[in-house]
């Protein structure tokens, strides 16, 4: 019997996939507007890993990971080096590829992006509109987080706990178009000079919680068996995909919640984080240290608990992966000389 932890349920729990023998799972990809650091690498591996032994036990695993193209800090980026947002994207989604062959990476089932689903997308929005769980606001639309059954209990948070929170932010003018501070935006208005598609709420571009929905549901189907990603995703993430794609289909969004730990810097265990400054790219280590040291290295710690990073840490990983290396070729000696043996010496009296 295969048992997975479920974040929803903060338990073990029993794998029963919705389809005998296949599995449907879908993993949260990076925001390509830079190399992915290390911590984006583990949650990488981690779900290759998982992937990989579903495969071993025999399932098919339908993959999909995808790519956030349209968002916030790819039109910066972009700004920043005067390329068009989508090339730039599509430079760090090449990168992306390479650097996560280098460390062993599965190529995905399928690799959607933000700005091929954009049809789907304002049809998702607008279903939900149409149902009452979003509005339009001055061009934006955002979803009214109030009527979602359960919203928060991902992350294991209440409404009163979320209301309290946003609450004490300081307003400004994203918030005085909602209708609630707890309402999250599904589509957001262009501004002058910005990427924009049109749609019937106004022209503008997808918010990110949105792509996801849109992308699990048209390739993997309304409920899907497994969703993975980083504890940080778990809300208002992951929480915020759960909500839309219940209120439009209402149906099961996802059976078993899967989240994997951080990757920590320092002797505070800080969480690596690009907007903390305090990450380590996949594109730099890997050309001075072997890249199968890098996975070897976050496989020495249970997915879902914390690693902290350090050169030590690293240098020390390399160590032990070489004994293993050294030593493989005398275990696979034995193995080979045991197969010759009749397996009617081998088995015990």
């Amino acid at each position: 019997m295969l048992r997975l932890y479920n974040t929803l349920t903060r338990q073990k729990e029993e794998f029963k996939p919705i389809t005998l023998g296949e599995i449907r799972m879908y993993v949260c990809g990076p925001t390509v507007y830079n190399y992915i650091h290390i911590g984006n690498a583990r949650s990488a591996i981690a779900f290759d890993t998982i992937r990989r032994y579903f495969e071993y036990r025999g399932y098919k695993v339908d993959y999909v990971s995808n790519f956030t193209d349209v968002d916030d800090k790819i039109i910066n980026a972009a700004h920043e080096t005067g390329e068009e947002p989508l090339d730039l994207a599509q430079r760090f989604i090449d990168a992306f590829m390479a650097d996560t062959k280098a460390i062993g990476i599965e190529p995905a089932t399928v690799n959607p992006r933000a700005s091929q689903m954009i049809p789907d997308i304002i049809d998702f929005i607008q279903v939900l509109i149409d149902k009452g769980y979003a509005y339009a606001s001055d061009g934006d639309v955002y979803f009214r987080a109030r009527k979602a059954k359960n919203y928060g209990a991902l992350a294991n948070k209440n409404i009163d706990e979320l209301e309290q929170g946003a609450s004490q932010h300081v307003a400004d003018a994203e918030t005085a178009r909602k209708e609630d501070p707890i309402d999250f935006a599904l589509w957001k208005g262009a501004k002058p000079g910005e990427i924009r598609w049109d749609a019937p709420f106004g022209p503008g571009r997808p918010g990110w919680h949105i792509e996801c929905s849109v992308m699990s549901t048209k390739l993997l189907g309304d409920t899907i068996d497994i969703h993975g990603g980083g504890q940080d995703l778990e809300f208002p993430h992951h929480q915020n995909e759960i909500a839309q794609s219940e209120a439009k289909t209402g149906k099961t969004f996802v059976n078993y919640w899967m989240h994997n730990g951080f990757v920590t810097v320092g002797e505070d265990d800080e969480k690596m984080s690009k907007s903390l400054g305090n990450f380590v790219t996949v594109h730099d280590i890997i050309r001075t240290v072997d890249p199968m040291v890098l996975r070897f290295f976050m496989a020495t710690t249970q997915y879902r608990k914390p690693i902290r990073y350090t050169e030590a840490n690293l240098a020390a990983a390399a160590t032990d992966l070489e004994h293993l290396r050294t030593r493989a070729p005398t275990w696979f000696s034995v193995r080979t000389e045991l197969a010759k043996v009749p397996q009617s010496r081998l088995l015990p009296r």
